[in-house]
């Protein structure tokens, strides 16, 4: 069965991982390269878009014609999962089509985090370019850089450009963390070495002001965890000094982000290119360029939504007019699911109104219920998928399988089940089952069955106010019937619950995970 061929893969993947092309022995190098033989694949990643903060999944108080235009012009997954509620962990086994409970380090990271890939593990950037293409990653990285010890004035390595990015334009790890610079292919962009930057992430550097100590500095009040070093009028978790040239422009990071995407695009166009363009839009702070505020009645996490919207929209131009959105496979989705209050005071629950992010789901972002995991999930390619609804059961996990199916590699050593022909929309085949992870716990689905084991942990994250889906009880649900999770059917269907949970224990073991702090 498919669930059992990860069983042998419980060290987290750090053996060398073997994969070759097809039939590369008898191409020539431009036949390999032909674009015509390789289209272009593009993943656009959102943080913290909720399964009904799209418009075509029903969201009517923010506006998101060009998200729509993928789903509505593609495949629209009703049941696409990221692989865990929370950012670090997705981003992992996105990239690596590992489950990240399988990696002890792929939990929420601090900005000084080391990097959590190994550099010998597949992933899907290595993987493409040993198959012709040029790859790079814009935007979001969170996965870590560096041995632990990074030097941030000298070259960082290892990062992007080890595990197989051959261009890497990032910030190392979230919005709201230190260092807040640009990193350019290992070296902080713009950086002035008359003015070295100093990051940690626990003690604050001597004289430098911090969001408890100087209220007055502060443009953006802090709520919970976000009191430390401040740049640009926000404070920030971690303390940083230094580096006052490079560091960004928070209002115009979305706009910095799609120009490096553009580029990458422009400069590789003649050739098979892998983008992972992963936006910050809406993790906190939310700090939309001034030409988006007020763009919704929801404040700036709605406003940050619309400014994401408008950046697919112009990437996809670009695409457009160099006539390459017919040779493109865009993926577009969300490393987890939505979260209103996430440390800092910006209207985003006040103003919510008749605006559902969670989509009719429970839970949210750090929950193991729906809500954490199922996300906007969609696939877009002009001219070769058909519009369509789809309700199959798919992971970000099986993105790697799909497109080693898809270019010619060959990659059968992870968690990752080939699903291209579901991505496509030519199957509804989708997964059998499916290990889901919050904050080190895990939950099982297996058709339209979801079992939670039990944790005596608490029911409610208090201060971002999301039910994170503990119980001293196993808990089952029928999804089928029950969608929004109102009613535990354990005791109704003792053979089903049984059942449920033998299959999960001979995936996970009987392995105590340990449970992550939400806001560490």
């Amino acid at each position: 069965m498919k669930k059992f061929k990860t069983l042998f893969y419980t060290a987290f993947a750090g053996a060398t991982l073997i994969f070759v092309g097809c039939s590369s022995g008898t191409q020539s190098k431009q036949e390999t390269s032909s674009q015509e033989t390789k289209p272009n694949i593009v993943i656009i990643y959102l943080d913290d878009l909720g399964y009904g903060d799209v418009g075509a999944y029903g969201a009517t108080e923010i506006k998101t014609p060009n998200m729509d235009r993928l789903a509505n012009e593609g495949v629209l997954f009703t049941d696409g999962h990221a692989s865990s509620s929370t950012c670090t962990p997705s981003r992992y086994a996105l990239l690596t089509g590992v489950y990240p409970w399988r990696n002890k380090d792929a939990k929420i990271l601090p900005g000084t985090a080391p990097l959590i890939i190994d550099t010998a593990q597949i992933t899907i950037p290595k993987m493409l370019k040993a198959q012709g293409y040029r790859t790079g990653v814009v935007g979001k990285w969170h996965l870590g850089l560096g041995s632990g010890h990074v030097d941030w004035n000298q070259a960082i390595a290892p990062g992007p450009n080890e595990v197989g990015f051959d261009y890497s334009y990032i910030m190392a790890a979230t919005q709201d963390r230190v260092p807040t610079v640009y990193i350019e292919n290992g070296l902080v962009d713009g950086l002035d070495p008359d003015d070295p930057i100093q990051v940690d992430q626990y003690k604050n550097f001597e004289g430098e002001p911090t969001g408890i100590d100087n209220p007055e500095l502060l443009t953006m009040r802090w709520h919970f965890g976000h009191n430390h070093s401040i740049v640009n009028g926000i404070p920030r978790i971690g303390y940083m000094k230094g580096g006052e040239k490079a560091k960004w422009s928070d209002v115009d990071m979305a706009d910095h982000f799609l120009e490096k995407a553009q580029d990458f695009v422009l400069k590789h166009k003649d050739e098979p290119f892998f983008l992972y363009y992963a936006l910050q839009q809406p993790h906190v702070p939310r700090t939309p360029n001034p030409r988006f505020v007020g763009s919704t009645d929801l404040g700036p996490r709605g406003d940050v939504i619309v400014e994401a919207d408008w950046c697919i929209g112009e990437f996809l131009k670009t695409l457009e007019e160099e006539g390459l959105l017919e040779n493109t496979l865009i993926i577009f989705s969300s490393d987890n699911g939505p979260v209103l209050d996430d440390g800092y005071y910006d209207d985003a629950v006040e103003r919510l109104g008749d605006h559902d992010p969670k989509g009719g789901l429970r839970g949210g972002k750090y929950s193991l219920f729906e809500a954490g995991t199922r996300v906007p999930f969609v696939t877009y390619w002009k001219g070769k998928i058909a519009p369509k609804k789809s309700d199959a059961l798919i992971s970000q996990i099986d993105i790697l399988a799909s497109l080693a199916q898809l270019t010619g590699a060959v990659e059968n050593a992870t968690d990752s089940q080939e699903m291209l022909d579901v991505l496509l929309g030519k199957s509804e085949k989708g997964r059998d089952d499916l290990v889901l992870e919050a904050t080190s716990r895990t939950a099982y689905r297996k058709g339209q069955w979801l079992m939670i084991p039990p944790y005596n942990e608490p029911r409610v994250a208090v201060r971002e106010n999301i039910e994170l889906g503990n119980d001293p009880g196993y808990q089952l649900y029928d999804l089928g019937a029950d969608i929004g999770q109102q009613k535990n059917v354990a005791e109704n269907y003792p053979e089903k619950l049984k059942e449920m949970v033998s299959d999960y224990e001979g995936i996970v073991g009987g392995r105590d995970l340990g449970a992550e702090e939400v806001n560490p």
